[in-house]
């Protein structure tokens, strides 16, 4: 018997590297499915996702659909036949088409199912201060994020790692999973456990991140702060205004930072430095120390190159 001839579904680099691990594999990409192109940049050129610009390179039809219910979409995606469809990073989809092949449809999920459940687990992890996250696949049903688990593999999140970090590792990761879990599939070896049937008291949601929630309270402790910018590094980022001593207001996003604790009588939000080398921000139970920034309209930089060009007086504040 052949490989199964699967159709695989995703949009953004971490797609790419599950995909190229399938091919790498031997797997049968009969098709991919990924977002239409549309215009982006000052210039308004049409760019593609990273998954259909791989896919062309490599010679494999793509279908990009606005409507995933289309009667010619889905006449499309029944003529290529597939037995399996692989999901990673792409959009919700509906019945008729999660429900097509004959071996269903199987996710990747950027952490340990059930727990953040939602469109940023990644970013989550590492805000809410974890020390473990992980993959895993699972059969796609109605619900987001709740069907059947296949597979899972651990993850370490080192204490000064970034979601940046974290996201390659976990791409890589998680490609040799897909793989494993399309043995499973093709040889009927599966261990498909159904999550209701996992026991679990606090269940983390990993919801969408919009801009409105990347600013920085400087009311919290270190500990929260620097968790909420590394965790948010270096997308979509995390971000402050800075207030000059003649009222003028920057914003400015924070890429990197260290935390010192120590206790002091500066009010949060306040802005020390020697001019030179160190930019800290007082918060509740001591400094953030920033490592890297960027002030809105400029370029991403080191705080030694931010400090060399501008002169900061300690009557700045963040705010």
């Amino acid at each position: 018997m052949g490989k199964s001839r699967i159709v695989y579904m995703g949009t953004p680099e971490f797609a790419v590297t599950v995909l190229t691990e399938l091919i790498r594999h031997g797997e049968n990409i009969v098709g991919v499915i990924t977002a239409p192109d549309k215009a982006a940049g000052r210039g308004r050129k049409i760019s593609q996702s990273a998954v259909k610009k791989y896919a062309d390179l490599q010679g494999i039809k793509t279908l990009q659909p606005t409507n995933l219910k289309e009667a010619s979409f889905l006449d499309e995606l029944a003529a290529l036949n597939a037995d399996l469809q692989i999901v990673v990073a792409f959009r919700m989809l509906p019945k008729i088409v999660w429900d097509m092949p004959q071996l269903g449809t199987f996710n990747l999920h950027a952490s340990l199912l059930p727990q953040y459940r939602g469109a940023a687990p990644i970013n989550w992890a590492i805000i809410n201060g974890e020390i473990e996250t992980g993959v895993t696949t699972f059969f796609l049903n109605h619900e987001i994020d709740k069907g059947a688990i296949i597979m899972q593999e651990k993850v370490a999140i080192e204490p000064n790692m970034n979601a940046g970090a974290l996201h390659d590792l976990l791409a890589n990761i998680g490609s040799k999973l897909v793989t494993k879990t399309c043995d499973a599939i093709a040889s009927n070896t599966a261990n498909i456990i159904p999550q209701d049937h996992i026991n679990h008291l606090d269940l983390a949601e990993a919801p969408k991140i919009f801009k409105q929630d990347c600013r920085i309270d400087w009311n919290e402790n270190t500990e929260t702060i620097f968790n909420f910018i590394r965790g948010l590094s270096p997308y979509p980022g995390s971000w402050t205004i800075f207030e000059t001593e003649s009222k003028k207001r920057l914003s400015c996003k924070i890429f990197d930072c260290t935390s010192l604790n120590m206790e002091h009588n500066k009010r949060p939000g306040t802005v020390v430095t020697d001019n030179n080398q160190t930019l800290k921000v007082a918060c509740k139970n001591g400094y953030v120390v920033l490592k890297e920034l960027q002030l809105e309209g400029k370029k991403r930089m080191k705080v030694s190159d931010f400090l060399r060009g501008s002169r900061i007086s300690n009557e700045w504040k963040s705010i």
